[in-house]
């Protein structure tokens, strides 16, 4: 099955069946700092919707809602942040590949669903391939940036 480079008509379509099933949407993120479950059933297309009626079942009273669209602004600081990092080889495989990334700006990329029974937060997340990439690259410059600060404060000590 081929993914959508765009979530925005699979976000309206869950904004719709959380309403159909008179269920209030949140807006709001949920972070590592609580004990999650993520769901898990990439075979399904439709899981979110199992997912929703879960939450329904759990007399959740509300589902949180977060997504995520490219914004210009966030991919020219990755690929100045990149290109920091592959100086002075600024032509790098990950800075092409954040520089192909300009195709998705305006998109939606991910969007987030949750839950919170009994303590712990029940997850769901949808992404395109692009924005799963996004992530890596971010996350790979972040690990840099963290070897970079560790080695300085052994430096310092």
């Amino acid at each position: 099955m081929m993914q959508p480079d765009d979530l925005l008509t699979l976000k309206d379509d869950m904004i719709a069946f959380i309403e159909g099933h008179g269920m209030r949407r949140l807006p709001g993120y949920v972070g590592d700092d609580v004990p999650t479950v993520l769901w898990e059933d990439d075979a399904n297309p439709d899981s979110w919707k199992d997912f929703v009626e879960t939450a329904k079942a759990a007399s959740a009273p509300f589902v949180t809602m977060s997504d995520v669209t490219l914004e210009k602004e966030d991919l020219e600081l990755l690929l100045e942040e990149l290109q920091d990092l592959d100086y002075p080889n600024e032509e790098s495989a990950d800075v092409e590949e954040a520089q192909s990334l300009v195709n998705y700006v305006g998109k939606l990329g991910y969007v987030q669903l949750g839950f919170i029974h009994q303590g712990v937060a029940f997850l769901h997340e949808s992404s395109t391939p692009w924005y799963e990439r996004y992530q890596q690259l971010l996350e790979s410059v972040e690990d840099f940036s963290d070897i970079v600060f560790e080695q300085n404060d052994s430096e310092d000590e």
